[in-house]
């Protein structure tokens, strides 16, 4: 791999994490509930979630798309339902009475095992690995996943922030309202690197 394209890749890892998707717009409400600290176990959980999806998939889960192009479907399918889902929850949702605060964001295990059916994760996955390590040589593959790895945690750590940030401002209902629908139609706007993608 040369420097050019590790630089690439590097670039490509850090937008596909810091852009919307389940992932962070589930951060900017832990941000928002529970602040920082508490979201760290979540947001290990997804870093750990995707580097290891990272590396199985181009260590042999690739060529299973490869050797059954039906799978690619099937993922697409079951990647748009999940995020059209995931949006309309999102928009209806009503905003939590203070005693359920204490829930809690997602586990450190919690985390790690959404990304295994979170479609922004399989996509972005799938493409590094289409374009980065064509050939599935491990070692590249392995670099893939520790690039993952690295860019990940500050990417996906700004939505907590930035959550943090705007727990005041969703003391009203409306605005709670307003940042559901916001946060609904950037999930579905998600759905455009899903749907186009080549498995």
């Amino acid at each position: 791999m040369t420097t050019s394209i590790f630089f690439a890749l590097l670039g490509f890892a850090f937008v596909a994490t810091v852009t919307p998707g389940p992932n962070n717009l589930m951060l900017m409400a832990a941000g928002a509930n529970f602040g920082f600290r508490r979201a760290i176990p979540h947001m290990t959980g997804i870093v750990i979630g995707v580097t290891v999806l990272t590396f199985l998939v181009g260590a042999g889960l690739m060529a299973l798309f490869d050797a059954f192009p039906a799978l690619g479907i099937v993922l697409k399918v079951a990647s748009t339902t999940y995020l059209l889902w995931l949006a309309a929850k999102i928009a209806s949702a009503k905003p939590a009475a203070s005693n359920q605060k204490s829930v809690g964001p997602m586990t450190l295990v919690e985390a790690a095992a959404f990304q295994w059916i979170n479609p922004k994760t399989w996509a972005m996955t799938l493409s590094a690995i289409t374009l980065y390590a064509p050939s599935y040589s491990l070692s590249w593959v392995a670099v893939i996943a520790v690039v993952f790895a690295a860019v990940c945690f500050p990417a996906i750590s700004v939505w907590t922030w930035l959550g943090t940030l705007m727990d005041k401002w969703l003391s009203s209902p409306l605005r709670i309202r307003t940042f559901n629908i916001t946060m609904a139609l950037l999930l579905i706007a998600s759905l455009y690197p899903v749907l186009t993608m080549e498995i």
